[in-house]
C-alpha cells in the first residue's frame, strides 16, 4: 500500500475532488427541496413553502453546494453549510434518538464534519478561490 511519502503533493488534490463531489451532491439535496428535483421532498415532486426554515435549508444547500463545488469562497461558504448541518442535526434528528445511525441523521453529522475540514483545509488547488489568488 503507497505511503503519503511516496505520494507527494496529492492530499490536496484528493481535498479538492472530496469538495467537489461534497458539493454536488449537497446541491442536489438543496435543488430537491427547492424545485422538487429528484422526486422532491413526497417522491412526486412537493417542494417547501417560501419563506420558511426549510425553504432557508434548500437555498443555503442549493447555493452552498454550488459555490463548494465551484470552490468559490470555500471557507465562509463552509462555515455557514457547516452551521446548518449542525443546527439540522439538533432540530430536526436529535429528537428522535441519540444515535445518528437510528434516528437518520447521520449524513447531517458527516456534512457537518467535512465542512468543518473545509473551513479550515480550503478548497484545494483545483478550485476558484485558488485562480482567483493568483490573479
Amino acid at each position: 500500500m503507497p505511503t503519503k511519502a511516496t505520494l507527494p503533493g496529492i492530499e490536496p488534490f484528493a481535498r479538492s475532488v472530496m469538495r467537489i463531489v461534497i458539493g454536488f451532491t449537497f446541491s442536489c439535496h438543496g435543488a430537491q427541496k427547492l424545485f422538487g428535483a429528484f422526486g422532491g421532498l413526497n417522491g412526486h415532486g412537493a417542494t417547501v413553502h417560501a419563506l420558511t426554515v426549510l425553504w432557508i435549508a434548500a437555498i443555503i444547500e442549493t447555493v452552498g453546494g454550488v459555490l463548494l463545488l465551484l470552490g468559490l469562497f470555500t471557507s465562509p461558504v463552509a462555515f455557514i453549510t457547516c452551521g446548518e448541518m449542525a443546527v439540522a442535526y439538533f432540530t430536526v434528528h436529535a429528537p428522535r434518538g441519540h444515535f445518528p445511525l437510528r434516528n437518520g441523521g447521520e449524513l447531517a453529522v458527516v456534512y457537518c464534519f467535512v465542512f468543518l475540514y473545509l473551513i479550515f483545509a480550503g478548497g484545494g488547488p483545483l478550485s476558484l478561490d485558488r485562480a482567483l489568488r493568483r490573479r
